[in-house]
């Protein structure tokens, strides 16, 4: 009788060869960079997302995620390397199958991972002996060999013998061209030696650095470390602006001259609040896990606070600039917020503090429009579904000028900075973009 192969070598050999199939679900910025690095390292790929609106753009050659060039997705979709669907029954041909989908928080800051158990469920109808399940979306420690490996257990094959179950958390830093997804370096672990192996194996492939740990749980950890030590120092230095600004001193000019230590320092810049799919949100889902454990979680409540009540610091200022210097009130006043997007150079608005600037001018009687040359129009959003459809400004200085003030909430290179200072009445920068450009003036203040 010829000798059976292990499940794991067969898997092993596909993934040497570049033979295995791999399924990456959820193409947003996550998955859809994804996709493309793995079908560049040479593997058939299938990208799976429940958005047909998706599936369009890609079925005519646009990307909608600024990572991944026009010209790349198509390469890839001409040599037969990539595809998308919104059939989830194809996920029983793929060998290896990525989750990237949204791990948001209730409003009562508890982990949703309502997406993440749904495609689980997915993934359970067509799961087979000899693929490796990979969870990318951020989690607490103990998602993986839990939630996740419950669920695909209810099917009776076992993870380690019949399928195999990773953890490698995305490092995605959206507009940072820098790097790409390929050189960023990919935290990979297991659960069980030979998942180890195979995670180990299969990013091996497609990124240039892969860095093994101990367990999901340890990987799962990383990742909640990575952004928990941003929100904190984040934290700080708003909390040090605060604090600065009533004494009259320069918080961007004391973290300049910080920042010339070469050992024992690292900056860190205030702004009107946090955004974006991570640092807001990731850090809660150590405080959810650590009630288990009755363990409190201080620094990262209190740093929570802190960056939550930035918004409100911020249009607490702008109406006492209002006042002292235009003599109008806030409920009397049209601001112009300059950026929607949650950080400079992108479309994304995940989190973004500009959403809830507007709705606080608004809140206080004032009026609020914005300017973003990425975002043309406000989608939906969970949080603010009352600002859908409210669309960016022309930019031109007649419309400008028929603001009371502008408020700096994201400072995008493809602004004029040097016509605005020109147009605005009142200028309130929270990004010291105006300092760093060198762009003086009386009605320019910081916020």
């Amino acid at each position: 009788m010829p000798e059976t192969i292990p499940t794991h070598q067969m898997l092993m050999s596909k993934i040497r060869s570049r033979q295995a199939w791999v399924g990456v679900i959820g193409l947003g910025y996550v998955g859809l960079p994804l996709a493309m690095t793995v079908a560049r390292a040479g593997f058939a790929v299938t990208g799976f997302d429940i958005d047909p609106g998706k599936m369009v753009e890609i079925d005519a050659g646009r990307s909608y995620i600024e990572a991944v060039p026009d010209s790349i997705l198509n390469a890839e979709r001409q040599a037969g390397r990539f595809s998308a669907t919104t059939d989830f029954s194809k996920l029983g041909a793929c060998d290896v199958i990525t989750i990237c989908v949204p791990t948001p928080l209730t409003r009562h800051r508890d982990p949703d991972l309502s997406y993440v158990e749904r495609t689980c469920r997915e993934i359970a109808k067509t799961l087979r002996p000899g693929q490796l399940i990979v969870l990318e979306s951020t989690t607490y420690p103990g998602t993986t060999d839990g939630l996740v490996k419950s669920v695909l257990e209810e099917t009776g094959l076992k993870s380690g013998t019949d399928f195999f179950l990773g953890f490698s958390p995305e490092r995605e830093d959206p507009g940072n061209r820098q790097f790409e997804t390929s050189t960023i370096p990919k935290i990979v672990a297991g659960d069980g030696t030979e998942a180890g192996n195979l995670m180990a194996e299969f990013y091996g492939a497609v990124v240039k650095t892969v860095v093994p740990v101990s367990s999901n749980a340890t990987a799962e950890a990383v990742k909640l470390t990575e952004n928990i030590f941003r929100a904190v120092n984040i934290a700080l230095v708003n909390e040090l602006k605060v604090i600065y600004e009533a004494m009259g001193i320069d918080i961007w000019e004391v973290i300049d001259a910080a920042s010339t230590k070469p050992f024992g320092y690292m900056p860190f810049y205030p702004g009107p609040g946090l955004g974006g799919h991570c640092i807001p949100i990731d850090p809660f889902y150590l405080t959810w896990k650590s009630r288990e454990y009755e363990l409190p979680t201080r620094f990262i409540e209190l740093a929570g606070e802190i960056n939550s009540a930035m918004p409100r610091h911020v249009v607490g200022r702008l109406a006492e600039l209002l006042d002292r210097r235009l003599g109008k009130a806030l409920s009397r006043a049209h601001v112009l917020v300059i950026g929607l997007a949650y950080k400079k150079n992108v479309p994304d608005i995940r989190e973004s503090p500009s959403l809830k600037l507007i709705e606080l001018i608004e809140e206080r009687g004032g009026r609020a429009s914005y300017y973003d040359p990425h975002v043309a129009e406000i989608p939906p959003t969970r949080e603010y579904g009352h600002l859908k459809g409210r669309r960016s400004i022309s930019w031109s200085e007649a419309t400008v000028r028929e603001f009371d003030a502008v408020l700096i909430a994201t400072d995008h290179d493809g602004v004029d900075y040097a016509a605005l200072a020109g147009w605005a009445p009142l200028i309130v920068d929270t990004r010291n973009i105006f300092s760093r450009l060198k762009i003086a003036g009386d009605h320019i203040a910081k916020a």
